[in-house]
C-alpha cells in the first residue's frame, strides 16, 4: 500500500515537470493504476503522443485498439491504399488518356524515322512520364504549362552543366538531381518528369553532343508537341467530367 502511494506521488511529481518542459501538450505518461489508461498501459500514451501503432492493441480489440486503430493506424496506411473517390472512373476517362498517349507516342516515332539519318532522336523516356502527367493528370499542378517547359528548360541544362563541371558518375549524378530540385522548388515550377533530364544526358552518351542545345530537345520539343496534342484530345476528354 505505501509502495503504490510512493508510486503515485512519483508519477504525478514526473507530470507535472513534463508539463513545464518541451512536450507540445501536457500528457499524462504515468496514469494512476486503477485509471482507464492505466488499463491499457503507458506504453499506448506514448504511441499515441507521437504516432507509433499498437500491433498488440489492435489484435486484442477494446479500447486500446479503438484508439490505435482511429488516431495511429489510419494515418501511417493511408498512403498504401487507393484514393478514396465518389465514383469509379469512367470509360472515357481510361480510353481518352491512354489514346493520347498512344497517339503522342506514335507521332514521336514518325519524327524519330526522319531524324535517323542525323543520329538523333526525340523519343525519350522522361516524355514517357510527361505523358502520364499532361494526360492522366491534367488539372495537377505539374501538367501547367508554365512548369513543364521552365522546368523542362532549366533541368536539362543543369544536367550539362552538371557533366561539364564533374564529368560522368556519383557526384554529378547526385549534384545534378539536388540542383533540379532546388531550380523547380525556386522557379515554383515543380515537374516530376523533368528531374530525370540531367540523369539522361549525364548517362547519356549519344546526348553529349548536343551540348546545352539539350536544354531544347528533346525534351522542350517533346513536350511543345506534346501540348499540342493534348489540347486536341481533352476536347471530348473535358466533357466526360
Amino acid at each position: 500500500m505505501i509502495m503504490g502511494m510512493q508510486i503515485q506521488t512519483t508519477h504525478a511529481h514526473i507530470n507535472h515537470l513534463l508539463s513545464e518542459t518541451f512536450l507540445p501538450t501536457p500528457h499524462k505518461l504515468f496514469p494512476p493504476r486503477n485509471s482507464t489508461a492505466g488499463k491499457c498501459g503507458r506504453g499506448r500514451e506514448i504511441r499515441n503522443l507521437y504516432g507509433f501503432p499498437s500491433a498488440k492493441g489492435l489484435k486484442r480489440g477494446g479500447l486500446c485498439a479503438t484508439s490505435s486503430s482511429s488516431n495511429v493506424a489510419a494515418p501511417t496506411w493511408d498512403g498504401w491504399t487507393p484514393e478514396r473517390s465518389s465514383k469509379a472512373p469512367s470509360l472515357s476517362d481510361i480510353v481518352w488518356p491512354s489514346a493520347g498517349a498512344f497517339a503522342a507516342m506514335a507521332i514521336f516515332g514518325k519524327v524519330d524515322q526522319m531524324l535517323a539519318p542525323k543520329g538523333i532522336s526525340i523519343t525519350i523516356a522522361p516524355l514517357g512520364a510527361v505523358c502520364a502527367v499532361l494526360f492522366a493528370t491534367p488539372s495537377s499542378p505539374g501538367a501547367r504549362k508554365y512548369n513543364v517547359f521552365v522546368a523542362q528548360i532549366g533541368c536539362a541544362a543543369i544536367g550539362v552543366l552538371a557533366f561539364s563541371v564533374f564529368g560522368p558518375g556519383w557526384l554529378a549524378r547526385s549534384t545534378a538531381v539536388a540542383a533540379a530540385l532546388a531550380f523547380m522548388i525556386c522557379t515554383r515550377a515543380v515537374h516530376p518528369p523533368a528531374a530525370s533530364l540531367p540523369l539522361l544526358f549525364i548517362d547519356g552518351i549519344k546526348l553529349h553532343h548536343l551540348n546545352f542545345w539539350y536544354a531544347l530537345f528533346p525534351g522542350a520539343t517533346g513536350c511543345i508537341l506534346l501540348c499540342l496534342i493534348v489540347s486536341f484530345f481533352r476536347i471530348p476528354y473535358s466533357y466526360t467530367g
